[in-house]
């Protein structure tokens, strides 16, 4: 590989990274907050590399050619320093998170994610007086199959998701996915809602509502669906991929 292709595929990466990490959220559409500090790092060693490169190549005279001992000649005269096509394509990734970076996973990738475990709760505490309540969709989830003391039965809550349509047509459901790293192991977190139009595939919204009765509430029987009351639209939260409060007014 040509020595200034590498150069400037090394500073192009580490730019891209900088640029998503220290100068835009982009980086929060791919992996966890968490992540970040080692993304700035990966970033800035691959500038020192190019850097480094660039450097070494202006001391040798620049390119990575060498001249064939005099009079000698290979088994033909083409040559075989170029780039190789397809080695352009290395640039694309570096290039997108500069001029086009990859939208945040949504409904596309919920309908596709393996649905994340609730994990079991003996103890809950007694919901707040407010109304309509502030939840999280795990927390909603626990309070429905896992509250035997019902109640969630009756009372208005607001949870805050992105849509995803049904594919029968029958509802919708109101999403969240959650990362544990990055977006390859993203895992969803479903409530369906019923009794209210759904807004566009991928729509950030908040929803008021009371719990969709059926089975028995409690236990594994229960649907971890809403009677939906009012749908409002609310900007993606800037981190997306934590299932947390709605902090949006109702």
């Amino acid at each position: 590989m040509k020595r200034p292709f590498q150069v400037l595929l090394l500073l192009l990466s580490g730019l891209g990274l900088l640029y998503a990490t220290l100068f835009t959220d982009l980086s929060l559409r791919y992996v966890k907050e968490g992540m970040r500090p080692m993304l700035i790092a990966s970033g800035a060693l691959l500038l020192l590399l190019g850097a480094a490169e660039a450097w070494s190549s202006w001391r040798r005279g620049g390119g990575d050619e060498h001249e064939e001992p005099h009079g000698y000649e290979g088994h033909d005269s083409h040559d075989h320093s170029g780039v190789p096509r397809v080695a352009w394509l290395l640039f694309l990734p570096a290039l997108s998170l500069l001029f086009y970076a990859p939208p945040a996973l949504g409904a596309y990738t919920a309908s596709r994610a393996a649905p994340r475990a609730v994990t079991e709760q003996e103890h809950f505490d007694a919901l707040p007086e407010t109304s309509p309540v502030p939840m999280t969709l795990t927390d909603f989830t626990r309070r429905v199959q896992q509250d035997r003391t019902r109640v969630i039965k009756g009372r208005s809550v607001r949870m805050v998701g992105f849509v995803t349509p049904d594919q029968q047509g029958d509802g919708w459901s109101l999403t969240r996915l959650v990362l544990n790293c990055c977006a390859a192991d993203a895992q969803s977190v479903i409530v369906r809602i019923h009794g209210t139009p759904a807004l566009p595939a991928n729509t950030w919204v908040s929803v008021t509502g009371t719990w969709h009765p059926g089975g028995r509430l409690g236990t594994e029987s229960a649907p971890v669906a809403l009677d939906g009351r009012t749908v409002k639209q609310v900007a993606r939260p800037v981190n997306g991929y934590k299932d947390a409060l709605p902090l949006t007014p109702s």
